[in-house]
């Protein structure tokens, strides 16, 4: 039975059937000590009787017949009502069985209270036992309302209580990973709304900056023209700021379906690369891509594109003119790599572990081009697709961006 799986109901149930063997043989006992008392009370009744008959010198034949005799005669019954020895006389006034019923009764009531004390104390134990698991159970749980998951519901035994425990500590672990979820996101919300708060301050600064120099100078066909060349860089700024966030969002949120399928690594680099090869013209620099062309990879095109992009752009803006960027691939037995790999200006020890965080800038890269967002956007759409990258890179002579994903079983 599964009541009895729980470790402090078997512990009462063996009291009560300890208790109850208990009260057997102390009954047994009790019954066996009366029976030779009334045995012996009996016999010391009817030596009296015969002693005073034998004393009265009447015949052994009539006492040995008076004694075996069964019988009830009517005189006999009147003569004891008589003597005042009847159903109603009371116990001590008779003179052999006053001595039993003192026995009797002190052994009964002794006995009982006896037993009934050893029952209650084992009774109040086990509720008391039982009140203090309740208890502290009871606080713990108003712990977990407050979302305090410090202390735990004891979990040592088992039966339906301790069964009802451990499902109301799979609700509170799901609680306090909700929780901590939620407070994760409102942390995750504050630092970026904070973020992205200081990234369109500045463009917005500038253009209304620009605004006022246009309102003020209308006339003045160059200045016109000058600083509407930087409004619109300004507003691609914030464009691009505005569009990459949007994306880590969907990203994180899983909005994003990816569509995974067989890909040419190579028509895969030159989507990528597409739109920055004319910029590396005319920044004269290059961007080398070596690898065999039948190689495939299984992911979806147009997001893994858009992060080999990033990487490419990344490495285009810490190069200096001359400046080469190599995309190269390679594979093993369990995964493919692509390699993004640059000669450019390297990056510090003590910022390669935080070149993934949104919007974090090197002090060695504040004059390059740039919002903090390309790095961190790769990192989401790769991971999203149970990929890996990772970085090497050592100041001033270059850095590798390694891509890898896991070869389809």
């Amino acid at each position: 039975m599964n009541i009895f799986r729980d470790k402090q109901i078997k512990h009462f149930s063996l009291f009560i059937a300890i208790y109850s063997i208990l009260l057997v043989g102390v009954s047994t006992w009790f019954s066996i000590n009366q029976l030779n008392t009334a045995k012996s009370m009996y016999l010391e009744h009817d030596r009296a009787i015969v002693s005073a008959l034998l004393e009265q010198e009447v015949s052994k034949e009539v006492i040995a017949n008076a004694i075996s005799s069964t019988d009830i005669s009517t005189a006999g019954m009147e003569f004891l009502d008589n003597l005042g020895i009847t159903t109603n006389t009371f116990g001590s006034l008779l003179p052999h069985f006053s001595q039993f019923q003192y026995h009797f009764l002190h052994i009964a009531l002794g006995g009982g209270i006896c037993l009934v004390i050893i029952l209650v104390i084992g009774v109040i134990s086990f509720l008391q036992i039982r009140n203090n698991l309740y208890r502290q159970s009871g606080k713990i749980i108003d712990n977990y309302i407050n979302n305090d998951y410090s202390c735990h519901l004891p979990q040592d035994s088992e039966g339906d209580l301790f069964h009802l425990f451990a499902s109301v500590e799979q609700l509170a672990t799901m609680l306090k990973a909700k929780s901590e979820t939620e407070h994760k996101t409102k942390e995750f919300l504050k630092s970026t709304i904070s973020d992205i708060s200081h990234q369109l301050k500045t463009p917005l600064a500038a253009l209304m900056m620009y605004q006022e120099i246009i309102e003020a100078e209308p006339d003045n066909t160059e200045t016109v023209k000058k600083f509407s060349q930087k409004t619109g860089t300004a507003l691609k700024r914030i464009e691009q700021l505005i569009l990459s966030m949007l994306k880590i969002a969907r990203l994180d949120t899983g909005n994003i379906l990816f569509d995974k399928r067989t890909c040419l690594i190579q028509e895969l680099v030159k989507n990528a690369i597409s739109e920055l090869t004319i910029r590396a013209t005319q920044e004269k620099k290059q961007i080398i891509v070596n690898g065999t062309s039948n190689q495939v990879i299984m992911c979806d095109m147009d997001w893994t594109s858009e992060a080999i992009g990033n990487l490419v752009k990344n490495a285009l803006d810490h190069t200096e003119i001359g400046g080469i960027v190599k995309i190269t691939w390679e594979s093993a037995p369990t995964m493919i790599r692509i390699l993004v790999s640059d000669n450019g200006s390297g990056i510090a020890p003590e910022d390669i572990h935080h070149i993934f965080k949104r919007f974090y800038r090197s002090k060695y890269s504040l004059n390059t081009p740039g919002i903090g967002l390309g790095l961190p956007l790769a990192k989401s759409i790769i991971e999203g697709q149970e990929g890996l990258i990772s970085v090497q890179s050592v100041l001033h002579e270059g850095t590798t961006f390694s891509v890898s994903f896991l070869t389809k079983s």
